[in-house]
């Protein structure tokens, strides 16, 4: 049996139903209306913000989720970009 919680909790960090329209989800929209330098730092600002504030609405572990869920999708798209190459340079 699967806890009610869990999944609302899973899904409000995941994907929130409240940001797709019809088989679109937002993250998807604002990637395509970016360049890849812009959508990083969109990416980056995001985790930041979550970071920021994670102690401030009462839901610190659901607030790191989303840090963590926005982190790892830079970390994707960057490696999808350029397979972290840049990494190995520095």
């Amino acid at each position: 049996m699967i806890d009610n919680k869990l999944t609302e909790e899973y899904d409000d960090v995941n994907h929130p139903s409240h940001y797709t329209q019809g088989s679109i989800e937002c993250i998807k929209a604002i990637e395509a209306s970016m360049t890849y330098e812009e959508f990083c730092g969109y990416l980056k600002g995001c985790a930041e913000k979550y970071l920021w504030r994670y102690m401030n609405k009462g839901t610190p572990v659901k607030d790191l989720k989303k840090a963590q869920w926005y982190t790892k999708y830079l970390i994707d798209t960057i490696e999808k970009h350029d397979g972290g190459i840049k990494d190995a340079a520095n």
